[in-house]
């Protein structure tokens, strides 16, 4: 290995690092947010970032099929949507440096190399690749903005992909003062019906793996679906190198914002904070406004049914936020609501009655694409005519604006060129500034741009104020071309950027609640604060499931 001086950032943050073992999806992202809502409950200032091991720079071009929804940051970062659940739980905004990707680390060392910064040496995987994710690493940690900095390694111990991260993790923990970092290793104990008992060898495995990467972890977060006896708490402790008070029980939730109360109870917090010397903290965390919205979830004095309208609905993570938003304003409203999901290709004038009979509320989804846009058109013309309350999100506002324009300003062949590039009704058009982009990735209007609202509209009842800040992921706008036609038909422009004249919201005054947004509000629901626009279209669903 070539000779070299460290330039890494002093930090002043403690690190926590979690990796996962045995299978995915076991909840890493839930885990890293539910410790982090822990400690910021006993008053730390925490962040959480996710490291992923695929080469895309970022997810944007990915499908939601292969991903998952992509998250967006205030800063135009497309992201993993694991951030959602930070930003959900945390009710902190998260950045461009809280998700970094294989492929972003390659790109930053390639691009050094062609500048010429590494004086003619040979650029390997060690020292110059793990050198930058030790940075990315460390950067949220610098300049005292941050008490603890947890940081969530995709993927499996074991996977080929994930090994630059892991070897960067474990020349971390040389490098940084003792206390300063610990690993949690979150692994599963399958349970086997026919033996009637749950399995330890998967996590004794895995545990292994990572230690011959040389990695030790400090503790154990075990996914079970039965509790663990304390018989086998010792033999995980004594073969997997760990204190048998850091071996936490994780049991299958009915929530997952019952996760922090059951890490309470576990008192995974107290056994970050003591290994990590932390000092300063509360004795106990506050966590009665948590307890108060789990209280108002899990009680409801309503109920009522939202049809989700999409693409891409077999697959519920990739509408993750707007579900999310849903158990946010439902909980505020005291009422559960049911998401029915229709896949919008499947919608025809002959089954639109059937498929959305007993619904209380529609919503119509983003996406891309032709597929299933003639269906989303048939589902906003049936509430519209019905006086059903709708809420359009991203292209759902742009599909309200294409059926106004066919079947209320009976503009022929009234379309998206996104659609049809030859509509000779363009309603809804490319942006000015997308026309002369080629590359796909990362190069749509991203990231938070401010709207003033009409006084008096409807949106603006909901949110309490006339300006307000939402994030974006599009490329075709209304065309404004149109705008007067359409607000003489009685479709308004409640919300527009104050810059560029951009309609962002449209509504129908005379409706029950017909709003849309160009913008993404779901993306900014949390715990603490459920979106307004997802808060009252639950409460007018209500309102319509009592007529």
């Amino acid at each position: 290995m070539p000779d070299r001086t460290p330039t890494l950032p002093a930090a002043t943050a403690k690190f926590i690092f979690v990796t996962g073992g045995v299978t995915s999806s076991l909840g890493k992202g839930i885990i890293s947010a539910s410790l982090a809502k822990l400690l910021q409950a006993r008053g730390f200032r925490v962040t959480i970032q996710k490291f992923d091991p695929y080469i895309n720079i970022d997810p944007g071009t990915l499908n939601p099929y292969e991903h998952g929804e992509c998250y967006v940051t205030d800063d135009g970062a497309e992201t993993d949507l694991d951030l959602g659940h930070y930003e959900r739980f945390l009710n902190t905004p998260t950045s461009q440096a809280n998700n970094v990707t294989t492929g972003r680390i390659y790109d930053t060392v390639i691009r050094r190399e062609r500048e010429g910064a590494f004086l003619g040496k040979t650029v390997q995987v060690v020292p110059h690749i793990t050198d930058e994710i030790k940075r990315r690493m460390l950067l949220l940690g610098q300049d005292n903005r941050f008490d603890v900095v947890i940081t969530e390694i995709g993927g499996c111990i074991g996977d080929i992909e994930s090994l630059p991260f892991v070897e960067a993790v474990r020349q971390l923990r040389w490098e940084l003062p003792p206390n300063d970092s610990l690993v949690i290793h979150l692994t599963l104990l399958p349970y086997l019906k026919a033996a009637g008992e749950l399995k330890t060898k998967p996590t004794q495995h895995s545990v292994r793996d990572l230690r011959e990467a040389g990695l030790q972890p400090d503790i154990l977060v075990c996914r079970s679906e039965h509790p663990i006896p304390p018989d086998m708490r010792r033999k995980i402790a004594l073969f997997c190198n760990v204190k048998i008070n850091s071996v936490i029980e994780s049991l299958d939730a009915d929530s997952i914002y019952s996760v922090p109360l059951l890490m309470l109870k576990e008192q995974l917090d107290e056994r970050v904070i003591k290994k990590l010397k932390l000092t300063g903290g509360a004795v106990h965390p506050d966590l009665e406004a948590w307890k108060d919205f789990l209280g108002r979830l899990k009680n409801p004095t309503e109920e009522v049914t939202i049809a989700l309208v999409g693409k891409y609905v077999e697959l519920p993570d990739a509408y993750k936020s707007i579900n999310e938003a849903f158990v946010h304003a439902g909980a505020h409203n005291e009422c559960k609501v049911t998401v029915r999901s229709i896949q919008s290709d499947h919608i025809n004038p002959d089954n639109i009655a059937q498929l959305l009979h007993g619904v209380d509320g529609v919503l119509v989804a983003p996406g891309f694409g032709e597929r299933g846009f003639e269906g989303k058109i048939e589902a906003v013309r049936y509430v519209r005519e019905n006086q059903i309350p709708f809420f359009g999100i991203c292209l759902g506002m742009q599909v309200a604006v294409v059926e106004y324009g066919r079947h209320v300003l009976n503009l022929p062949g009234a379309n998206s060129t996104e659609m049809d590039a030859q509509t000779p009704n363009p309603v809804i058009a490319m942006m000015e500034e997308q026309k002369n982009v080629t590359q796909k990735g990362g190069t749509m209007r991203l990231g938070a741009y401010d709207c003033e609202l009409r006084k008096g509209s409807k949106a603006a009842k909901a949110y309490a104020r006339n300006h307000i800040s939402e994030r974006h992921r599009h490329r075709y706008e209304f065309n404004n071309a149109y705008l007067e036609q359409y607000e003489a038909a009685g479709m308004v422009a409640s919300g527009r950027n104050p810059e560029t004249g951009l309609v962002e919201v449209i509504e129908l005054p005379n409706h029950p609640w017909f709003v849309a947004g160009q913008f993404h509000p779901e993306l900014k629901s949390t715990v603490q604060n459920p979106h307004p626009l997802f808060v009252r279209f639950v409460k007018a669903a209500i309102q319509h499931r009592k007529i």
